[in-house]
């Protein structure tokens, strides 16, 4: 790899992790726990997709490939197979005060419910409760980042009550956070496709954008782009159905295919080369 094309894949890399880390900090996650996640999936990666005539990958070339110790790379292979991907037990302090709130029994009402807490004073306190959990955020910063998401709030006796078990600073849907995956996936792989793989054959993709647009023309652009997105998409799901393979025949195996549109809305990172 030539210091050029290093230098452009780890700048790619900061871009592409922006809003991947932007969707992760509103979910609660850590960036170790992404640390964990990203080395399991570097793993998986280099043993699916580097092996020789179709074989899995070996545990020294995985190394080799990914920088990761032979000893590290079974056990993460190990964990895999389990379907155990590692998860880290580094979480923010937030989340650490909340779920000492959930289980410590200092803190439980005799249903095992979190009490509702003055906020300071003795044992069982949110000051108390804070010394053992809080961590090193200042007292005041945790009480205000944890109000403003909705994981704590107020009784009407004044006291603070937990409201989650979880700190997520963003409120989110579990359907389509599985759709960020997905989408970002199909997207990530076509253009991968394109830029490492000379003999295959290219896959259909592309962008217009201009960053000299009219602010004024902006909503205009978005009523633009629902209504000829919409009629392409629906054009595209009409051919798909068409040639779907029936159910009942089990003689061929079925193939996914199909087409993902998306809009480009605001600049760039500071510093990003268009």
């Amino acid at each position: 790899m030539t210091e050029k094309i290093k230098n452009a894949l780890l700048n790619a890399c900061r871009t592409l992790l922006r809003p991947i880390a932007l969707l992760l900090m509103k979910g609660g996650m850590t960036w170790k726990e992404f640390a964990e996640i990203s080395k399991s999936v570097f793993v998986a990666v280099a043993t699916d997709e580097f092996g020789i005539r179709g074989r899995p990958t070996n545990v020294s070339r995985v190394s080799i490939l990914t920088g990761i110790s032979r000893k590290e790379v079974k056990r993460q292979r190990d964990l895999l197979a389990a379907d155990q991907p590692p998860t880290s037990s580094k979480t923010t302090d937030a989340t650490r005060l909340l779920s000492g709130w959930h289980q410590d029994s200092a803190y439980l009402d005799k249903g095992g419910a979190p009490l509702p807490l003055k906020s300071s004073g003795p044992a069982p306190s949110f000051e108390s409760l804070f010394q053992a959990y809080g961590g090193d955020t200042p007292e005041q910063t945790l009480v205000r980042e944890l109000s403003n998401a909705g994981s704590i709030g107020h009784d009407d006796a004044g006291h603070l009550v937990a409201l989650r078990r979880y700190h997520m600073p963003a409120e989110m849907d579990e359907g389509n956070v599985r759709f960020f995956g997905t989408n970002l996936h199909d997207h990530a792989r076509t253009l991968c496709n394109n830029l490492t793989e000379a003999s295959a054959q290219r896959l259909l993709e592309g962008f217009a954008v201009d960053d000299r647009v009219h602010p004024d023309a902006v909503e205009e652009f978005r009523a633009f782009l629902d209504s000829r997105g919409q009629q392409i998409l629906e054009e595209i799901d009409d051919w798909l159905t068409e040639h779907r393979v029936d159910e009942s025949d089990s003689s061929v195996t079925p193939v996914r295919l199909g087409l993902g549109i998306y809009a480009i809305d605001g600049s760039l990172p500071e510093g990003t080369q268009s």
